[in-house]
């Protein structure tokens, strides 16, 4: 924590470099990697107006991001919907690391 904060002591820093950005309507998408440090990052961010008014943050994951789409017409035996989640975008960089991540699902 120290080191992604600038806190830290023994003089290393972190720099958030990103190598993509990407946007899904109010959703932006940033996406980076310090392969000698063995981080990867990404940064979700709603924006309202040109501001951010949220910001979710991936450390070594990765993220694949799927459209919550309308719920479908449940069979008559199923009391839930069924929805269509199509994935819209997965991140690229997790795999540079040179370790096993875990996988998440964002979905918008």
């Amino acid at each position: 924590m120290r080191l992604l904060t600038g806190a830290s002591s023994d003089g290393q820093s972190f720099q958030f470099v990103p190598q993509s950005i990407t946007s899904f309507g109010p959703t932006v998408l940033v996406e980076g990697c310090d392969p000698s440090r063995s981080i990867s990052w990404i940064h979700a961010w709603t924006v309202t107006d040109g501001i951010i008014t949220q910001v979710r943050e991936y450390f070594n994951s990765s993220l694949t991001v799927t459209r919550l789409g309308d719920p479908t017409d449940s069979p008559s035996s199923s009391a839930s919907p069924l929805y269509h989640c199509p994935s819209i975008w997965e991140s690229s960089l997790s795999n540079q690391v040179g370790k096993s991540v875990p996988g998440l699902v964002l979905a918008i």
